[in-house]
């Protein structure tokens, strides 16, 4: 299974991005998928999962400006980012294969991309 993320970039405080992941080898509808970001010196913060009934689950910080999907059709999972803020600067993780539905804990994913750099300027 490789997991792959795209569509990282810079943009400024208020702007949006969106952010994709594709799975190899890997059917999104029958498995839970989650997005997850390290900032520098900070720990691994789980953002946003979702399950295969496309139930999803969202951290404080982010809710109501961030929005996780997933077309079964094309076996892609989304995050798009909007009024993104320079707290939101980060490596952006797809994980997949979770073991509890719609966790943000890292601990209960056993498949990862190797990110994708998102930076917010102020």
């Amino acid at each position: 299974l490789t997991v792959k993320e795209s569509g990282g970039g810079s943009v400024q405080a208020g702007g949006s991005l969106r952010l994709s992941c594709t799975a190899f080898g890997y059917t999104y509808s029958k498995h839970w998928m989650a997005w997850f970001r390290q900032a520098p010196g900070k720990e691994r913060e789980g953002v946003a999962a979702i399950d295969s009934d496309g139930d999803t689950n969202y951290a404080d910080s982010v809710k109501g400006r961030f929005t996780i999907s997933k077309d079964n059709a094309k076996n892609t999972l989304y995050l798009q980012m909007n009024n993104l803020k320079p707290e939101d600067t980060a490596m952006y993780y797809c994980a997949a294969e979770g073991v509890v539905a719609l966790s943000l804990d890292g601990g209960y994913y056993n498949y990862w991309g190797q990110g994708t750099q998102v930076t917010v300027s102020s």
